[in-house]
């Protein structure tokens, strides 16, 4: 009999909606993937490294053109300057690079502070390795980060917070005055960061990306992580990274090489060329905002209340005025007899508050978001 580590970890919504949008034959804007393919081009540059014979391990770290490419897109979009080699590593999707941070850092009895609603891998993380999981609820329709409850919640025993910006599944941003309080907050209290910037190529109408990396006592404390998968439309192939400050990855290091030691070989060499035309993921933001305008204007005159997604490719849509089932009772409704599955965002939140939102996927196909307002807007 196992004692289990996680006694009260389900499966995820993720799964659990996304097997219920195959069972009942529904539309799946539950699950945050793209519908439409990757870029062509990316595709047949990893053909071409297998071809060429990448097909055995990549450097523990990562292929170091890959590693030079990453430090100089940083080093221009946010003017801070990541070694590639011992400050860059390559990994399995943005939640390998998760787990590791958190096995690297946080042992038994440490505190953790998140915001929630949160993405479903950051607490489990933390419970395995002996952590706790101090949740700062965030409240709609804004979703703002009130630093004085932070501030309350911050003990001696707390080692990390942990950020996501452009925030999921709200859609929020943290601002520049965001980035510096909680930049105070890791020098005054010698806190780790945590920054989980995976959607940092998908913010609208004119915002900029506030990367822990563009402040320099915040990036010193700070591990960032991304996702290739989000960025490039494959999130079946699990690619991301990590950057930290040398001392802080050298740890990162200690426990990836035993995780996964390294990833895929060919897909590395593809994204190192891939890269070097930094259109590729500089005209993502417009890419989606287009897709996020095109179906908000279709979703107009429906009976869901609605704050315009400002980054990822989420948005929320708040049906109190047209139920008072609680979002997962909503959810499975959908699915079931509608023929729509989205994600009940009372799982993310702090003792599963319900404030009656769900969340959508908008990285669809037009035809795909036409025909899922058609339903939505039945309500």
């Amino acid at each position: 009999m196992i004692n289990s580590k996680l006694p009260n970890i389900e499966t995820s919504i993720f799964a659990k909606m996304s097997k219920m949008a195959t069972d009942h034959n529904a539309l799946n804007l539950a699950q945050g993937f793209p519908n439409f393919p990757s870029d062509p081009a990316l595709n047949a540059l990893v053909d071409h490294a297998m071809r060429d014979g990448y097909n055995q391990y990549a450097p523990m770290p990562g292929d170091f053109e890959l590693r030079m490419e990453i430090s100089k897109k940083i080093e221009k979009l946010h003017n801070h300057f990541y070694n590639p080699e011992n400050e860059i590593t390559i990994t399995a999707g943005a939640t390998q690079a998760i787990f590791t941070i958190i096995a690297a850092t946080i042992s038994k009895g440490d505190e953790v502070i998140i915001f929630t609603p949160a993405y479903d891998c950051y607490a489990p993380t933390v419970e395995l390795f002996g952590g706790k999981i101090v949740p700062v609820q965030l409240k709609p329709p804004f979703y703002k980060v009130d630093w004085q409850e932070v501030t309350d919640k911050i003990s001696s025993k707390t080692k990390m917070i942990i950020i996501n910006s452009p925030h999921n599944p709200s859609g929020m941003l943290f601002l520049e005055e965001d980035m510096l309080q909680l930049q105070d907050f890791a020098e005054k209290n010698d806190l780790f960061i945590l920054s989980d910037e995976v959607y940092e190529h998908i913010i609208f109408d004119g915002n900029v990306h506030q990367s822990a990396s563009k402040f320099e006592a915040l990036a010193e404390r700070s591990f960032i992580t991304a996702s290739f998968g989000k960025t490039f439309h494959n999130t079946g192939w699990k690619m991301g990274y990590c950057a930290a400050p040398e001392k802080l990855m050298k740890e990162f290091q200690k426990v990836h090489q035993f995780v996964v030691f390294c990833v895929n070989h060919p897909i590395q060499k593809a994204l190192s060329t891939y890269l070097k035309d930094p259109n590729h993921y500089l005209k993502l933001s417009n890419f989606y905002q287009q897709k996020r305008d095109f179906f908000l204007h279709l979703m107009e005159g429906s009976n869901f209340k609605i704050i315009p997604s400002k980054g990822t490719y989420f948005q929320m849509l708040d049906f109190s005025e047209i139920s008072k089932e609680s979002d997962i009772t909503f959810t499975e409704r959908l699915t079931k007899e509608f023929k729509i599955a989205t994600i009940p965002t009372s799982v993310f939140n702090e003792g599963k508050k319900d404030f009656k939102q769900i969340r959508v996927c908008f990285a669809k196909t037009d035809e795909t978001l036409a025909e899922a307002v058609q339903i939505l807007k039945q309500f």
